[in-house]
């Protein structure tokens, strides 16, 4: 796939560092090989090779290649390639920037949503595409708010018929409570519980 006379899995460390060097300035003619060089390069850890550590640092240093759009690269490749099996011309046909903007919507759906995310991204013009996403991140958004105001209305209902005041009175007792608590540890579960609600809010969601 990357190289007309050599398939990647062929070639020697040397031969994939140097497919990386020469595809790197086309990104958006050669993504699907480069991400292909580079998801072999960082599964099996070719960058230990070369004296790095770290996947990132190898390739920022060696290719100037910033961490996040290499990662981009690979998870390309990764979930529309190899994951989805997708045809190579139809992916290179949707292009890399196109790619991106359905990615987040593909990684946790079904094999259906998928389908109809890749359809999408082929036979909407760009414009619309974006302005589509912008409106289902819009009402993802939405619906969050929604379901933590009526986490918030619930409670704060069940404390007033508690306390048996109004509202106002309420935040004024809570304060009170409030007052001399440990800062730190309330942060560190509030953390925690926020966390867990928004999993499972996430979950009933899919």
């Amino acid at each position: 796939m990357t190289d007309k006379t050599k398939p990647a899995e062929t070639m020697s460390p040397e031969e994939k560092f140097n497919a990386v060097a020469n595809l790197k300035d086309q990104l958006e003619e050669n993504f699907i090989n480069l991400g292909q060089l580079l998801s072999e390069i960082k599964r099996s850890k070719l960058f230990l090779y070369k004296g790095y550590e770290k996947f990132k640092d190898f390739v920022e240093a060696e290719y100037q290649l910033s961490g996040s759009l290499a990662g981009k690269l690979v998870g390309t490749f990764d979930l529309f390639i190899e994951e989805m099996d997708i045809d190579d011309a139809e992916v290179k046909q949707i292009g890399f920037d196109r790619l991106q903007m359905i990615k987040p919507f593909m990684q946790k759906a079904d094999w259906k949503l998928r389908d109809e995310w890749v359809h999408k991204a082929e036979e909407m013009p760009t414009k619309e595409l974006r302005e589509h996403i912008k409106e289902l991140k819009k009402q993802e958004k939405e619906a969050d708010l929604d379901l933590k105001k009526v986490y918030v209305d619930q409670y704060m209902e069940k404390m007033v018929s508690w306390f048996n005041c109004s509202r106002k009175e309420l935040d004024f007792k809570l304060a009170l409570y409030f007052q001399d608590a440990d800062l730190d540890e309330m942060k560190k579960i509030v953390k925690e519980r926020q966390r867990v609600f928004e999993l499972e809010t996430q979950t009933n969601k899919e």
